[in-house]
């Protein structure tokens, strides 16, 4: 591929990102709406739309605080993996 190829493909990438983070953007908004007129109830109907919002409960581990109560464990058990990360600046 030559530069000129490159450089129009980066170009096309940037504004494709530009774009997808305005939609991002869009559908957050249109979700908070949502959820601010939900309130608290945990289903809706809408027309042909079931929209839910409900609390889901997980459980994490939390690491800063293993680190600081146990460090040596912590340590033992800590993993490095390596990545590449993809940048157009």
């Amino acid at each position: 591929m030559s530069i000129n190829e490159m450089e129009n493909k980066a170009k096309e990438l940037k504004e494709l990102t530009r774009m997808q983070e305005e939609l991002t953007a869009e559908i957050s908004t249109l979700q908070d709406a949502i959820k601010a007129a939900m309130g608290d109830q945990e289903q809706l109907v809408a027309g042909a739309y079931k929209i839910t919002y409900k609390p889901v409960t997980s459980s994490r581990l939390d690491t800063t605080a293993l680190k600081k109560a146990l460090p040596d464990i912590a340590e033992r058990f800590t993993k490095a993996t390596t990545t590449r990360r993809f940048v157009i600046a």
